[in-house]
């Protein structure tokens, strides 16, 4: 790449921020589009700022000097403008889509209005609009429902509870975060809750929402039951935001569709993040992103061998509340398969729980609960892929802490 080319980043999120500062310190600066009024931020950390922990500057994220606040509503690739409500088409000679991702919403009649707008007190929990109103809502004593028992819903469901808000989780799995726990783990995500006084409902689905003159009142779950809500958070998942890539024409499925180089169907437009589906992955992770963003920077300054190839990316989860903070981490496969060796370590008077699974000799997934100092040495086996000694390693594995 050339010095005068000209880049343009569309996504001020974490995978957008980061590009551009890393061309920026490479002597490439870009154009980073974000159409948030607010500076970019760290959006793993909002339940954060919902439960009072961080005021929202906390999380801002050092953006580069070249951040233009607008909405991008076309993509020509013919002559390579974008198209945009509020100014001049601007010109890009390589675009990159940081998109990022949009919430799931539940098929619930009262959320699909004609203008397109949530009921009072119905809430997704993506942006820092959502996080702030949320905050402003979630007065000690307000009766809150949270649909969705993932990573997300369990963070949104924590954080109310820290507010003094009377919280009710509904999950339509079988078990809290059933993507990334095995269920000893998720037992003790519902004990955690439990305790703050979170009251979880699992394998029941939310049928339909009450509203009265444009506001929630209650939710109605598959069996029947009633629960009277002043406030709803909607944390159902989320779908990469792929409106613009297909719209123009780029090759689309689930995500947008990349191959090593972060390619898209189009040779000057690559995309990276939460809208990026890369050997058949959409992420949706913070490291994922961060990693295609180093990736794609080398690319655009002319190191020829940069790739990206996948990332082995671990989840962590800190959930505080009275007493110590509850601690737990996550990654690879967490459920074993016949002939896999498992070791687990449990210690129920401490509320710790470790297990590791292991095929051909290798580290292939794991899960912690409390106590992470073992965490770093799990990790760098499991990322290194390599076959583990054969001198009883699991139990060293995960006693030994190894640094975090």
């Amino acid at each position: 790449m050339t010095s005068n080319t000209r880049v343009v980043v569309i996504g001020a999120g974490l995978a957008g921020v980061r590009l551009a500062r890393r061309l920026g310190e490479l002597g490439a600066p870009a154009l980073l589009v974000g159409e948030e009024e607010h500076p970019p931020y760290n959006r793993v950390l909002l339940a954060e700022v919902l439960a009072g922990r961080y005021a929202p500057e906390v999380i801002t994220l050092p953006a580069p000097g070249n951040l233009l606040r607008t909405r991008i509503t076309g993509i020509d690739r013919k002559t390579r403008r974008l198209h945009r409500p509020d100014g001049p088409p601007i010109a890009y000679d390589t675009l990159v889509l940081a998109t990022g991702a949009s919430p799931v919403l539940p098929p619930l009649r009262p959320l699909f209005t004609p203008e397109h707008q949530l009921p009072r007190g119905v809430h997704a929990f993506r942006t820092m609009d959502d996080c702030l109103a949320l905050a402003e809502a979630a007065r000690p004593g307000v009766r809150a429902v949270v649909v969705g028992g993932g990573l997300l819903g369990v963070s949104a469901a924590r954080a109310l509870a820290e507010r003094g808000a009377r919280v009710v989780l509904a999950q339509q799995a079988e078990r809290l975060m059933e993507r990334r726990l095995d269920p000893d783990a998720s037992r003790l995500v519902h004990r955690h809750l439990t305790a703050l006084g979170v009251e979880v409902h699992t394998e029941c689905r939310v049928r339909d929402m009450r509203c009265v003159a444009g506001a929630v009142r209650s939710v109605e779950l598959a069996d029947g039951y009633v629960l009277d809500a002043d406030l709803v958070v909607l944390a159902c998942g989320v779908r990469p935001r792929t409106g613009l890539a297909a719209q123009a024409g780029l090759a689309v499925r689930e995500g947008v569709l990349v191959d090593d180089a972060l390619r898209t169907s189009d040779p000057h437009i690559h995309a990276i993040g939460d809208c990026a589906r890369h050997d058949g992955t959409v992420y949706g992770l913070a490291a994922p992103a961060l990693e295609q963003a180093d990736v794609l920077a080398g690319l655009l300054t002319g190191d020829r061998a940069a790739r990206y190839r996948g990332t082995r990316s671990l989840t962590r989860l800190t959930l505080t509340g009275p007493g110590s903070p509850f601690d737990l981490a996550a990654f690879g496969e967490t459920e074993a398969r016949p002939g896999d060796d498992v070791v687990r370590l449990s210690d129920a008077t401490r509320g710790t729980y470790r297990k590791v699974v292991v095929r051909d000799d290798r580290l292939v997934g794991g899960v912690l609960v409390g106590e992470l100092g073992t965490v770093g040495a799990l990790a760098r086996a499991w990322e290194g892929a390599e076959p583990l000694p054969g001198d009883g390693p699991l139990l060293h594995l995960l006693t030994n802490d190894g640094g975090s």
